[in-house]
């Protein structure tokens, strides 16, 4: 499986797409602005298609383009904890930049804790780690070793957790038994910001001990 990041406007929001070759798919992990754009790019060059996009969670900068995804009937995930946001997401004007088009996004299928998304003829575990929204889910690939973590947790930090349904006491929890549990050589793919590891958060993340 080849993994692809692009950070992407307007506040440095981190799409990720999941390539398969082989079987000439791809998914898509979030759509900040522009995302549909850089994935359709991207597939074409690899000679795949475009087959979902899963969304970490449903706060403006991470589902921006998640409607021109849906639009192209490609598959959509969430989580039902951020159901308002992605269809009512106007109620995020107050946090976002002036002037920007928020347009809701249809969710094809609810996720949640412990689901096994099979896509790219692999299964992609979904662990639920509230805290800095209702919503924020993460993807793990065990065969990849990779966890795909949206605004849960960055390197050397944490996601905010004073926006309206953010809890720090519940993102503490989140990480220690959902992101911490993982192997130490997981590579973590937050949204933003650089990739970072299981074992360097542990170690020397300031917010979240183990």
């Amino acid at each position: 499986m080849i993994i692809e990041t692009q950070e992407l406007p307007p506040i440095g929001t981190n799409a990720i797409a999941l390539l398969d070759t082989e079987r000439k798919e791809c998914v898509v992990i979030d759509a900040p602005a522009d995302a549909f754009e850089w994935a359709s790019g991207l597939a074409e060059r690899y000679g795949c298609r475009i087959v979902a996009l899963v969304l970490t969670h449903g706060h403006w900068d991470h589902m921006l383009d998640g409607w021109k995804f849906v639009q192209q009937g490609i598959k959509t995930y969430g989580h039902a904890e951020d159901r308002i946001l992605f269809g009512e997401p106007s109620r995020m004007a107050n946090f976002a930049i002036p002037g920007l088009e928020l347009k809701p996004v249809e969710i094809d299928e609810w996720v949640a804790q412990g689901h096994k998304l099979e896509l790219l003829g692999r299964q992609l575990e979904v662990r639920h780690v509230p805290g800095h929204c209702p919503g924020n889910v993460m993807l793990y690939s065990e065969d990849e070793a990779a966890a795909f973590v949206g605004d849960a947790i960055f390197a050397g930090s944490i996601g905010r957790y004073d926006l309206p349904g953010g809890d720090f006491a519940v993102l503490e929890k989140s990480i220690r038994e959902q992101i911490y549990s993982l192997p130490d050589a997981t590579t973590i793919y937050p949204g933003h910001g650089p990739t970072t590891t299981v074992v360097a958060e542990k170690q020397s993340n300031p917010f979240v001990r183990p």
